[in-house]
């Protein structure tokens, strides 16, 4: 299955509609697409792979020490085995994925301003940040800056593709909730194999409005399309990979459906070392920013699927479930697609 790469440079040349018609059919026919002309420099993401590679190499002990005083707070590192994306998807009893991850927020949060201090889910948490390598933290908050840059952009196109007034999303996502996660998953010669089913990342859809994706040219990272079946999505040279969030799919009434995705293990008869990087910054929402169905999306044949709700209270409920260990309660947006599984 092809994913649309779409060229973000038309955008600031003019050619608005053209790209809002594309980000259209592709949010439409697929819920992913690749985009390039994004604006983030080689360097910028090499310098981030390579602070975090430095990290996750470092000995389990000293990385433990960054891990978050409690599983709702969405900051610092998550060992291997510690989550299950599945039961995002209130699947209950999901084998624990084989993925370690280091996640972070803004740096440079303002908490004397009212809206930060009264969070009343901890969204704007500081960074726990390890004491190496140095060069992660400037790294990884410079990758940061420009893949929420590309975030808003998106949002900035979604409006005009879903038939609003330019602008019209900004005061949704303007104090977003916003988490950068790195995602590394590697298999050794002498790890076991993993259990039946069990993932490098569990089926689950993204939580929030939008993801931005880095992700390494390796396979692993699979989609259900609309034929119902599993399709493997490795993206081009230069490309970012774009997938929206539950919370678009409620905005939009399924007009724009949250893709179901996975990562799968390395084939069992490859025994050799197998490492796969990705980084996820997702876009989620101001927490306190009711997300109901669009005027755009909605008519007496085709009224509201979806009740509102807060960004906040759908994202905290997301987050839990994989963390704890129990199936979530948030929204479902997946419907028949479950039986994919």
């Amino acid at each position: 299955m092809d994913v649309p790469v779409i060229d973000l440079q038309r955008w600031f040349d003019g050619h608005n509609v053209e790209v809002a018609e594309a980000v259209d059919q592709a949010c439409r026919a697929v819920g992913f697409m690749q985009v390039v002309g994004h604006g983030i420099e080689p360097d910028v993401i090499d310098a981030m792979l390579t602070a975090a590679d430095e990290f996750f190499s470092l000995p389990l002990t000293e990385k433990l020490a960054a891990v978050p005083s409690h599983p709702g707070v969405n900051r610092g590192y998550a060992a291997m085995g510690t989550e299950a994306l599945a039961y995002s998807l209130g699947v209950p009893s999901a084998r624990p994925d084989l993925f370690e991850a280091f996640n972070i927020g803004p740096d440079d949060v303002d908490r004397s301003d009212p809206f930060y201090a009264k969070d009343p889910y901890a969204f704007f948490a500081e960074n726990v940040w390890p004491d190496a390598p140095a060069r992660l933290r400037p790294a990884l908050n410079a990758y940061f800056e420009q893949a929420n840059r590309v975030a808003l952009q998106l949002t900035e196109i979604f409006a005009v593709a879903l038939g609003l007034e330019p602008g019209w999303l900004t005061p949704f996502v303007d104090r977003s909730t916003a988490t950068m996660r790195v995602n590394h998953y590697e298999r050794r010669p002498e790890d076991a194999p993993p259990d039946s089913e069990q993932m490098r990342m569990g089926a689950h859809t993204d939580y929030g409005i939008v993801t931005v994706l880095y992700a390494d040219p390796v396979p692993g990272l699979q989609i259900v399309g609309g034929d119902r079946q599993w399709h493997d999505v490795v993206p081009v040279a230069g490309a970012l990979l774009v997938n929206l969030g539950d919370l678009t799919a409620q905005w939009t009434n399924d007009r724009w459906r949250s893709t179901l995705h996975r990562v799968v293990p390395p084939p069992a008869d490859d025994s050799g070392s197998a490492l796969r990087r990705s980084v996820a910054f997702f876009l989620d929402g101001n927490y306190d920013a009711t997300i109901e169905c669009l005027a755009t999306c909605s008519s007496p044949d085709n009224p509201p699927r979806y009740s509102p709700t807060t960004a906040g209270e759908h994202l905290m409920a997301k987050l839990l479930g994989p963390r704890t260990l129990t199936a979530s309660a948030a929204t479902d947006t997946v419907g028949d697609r479950l039986d994919t599984l």
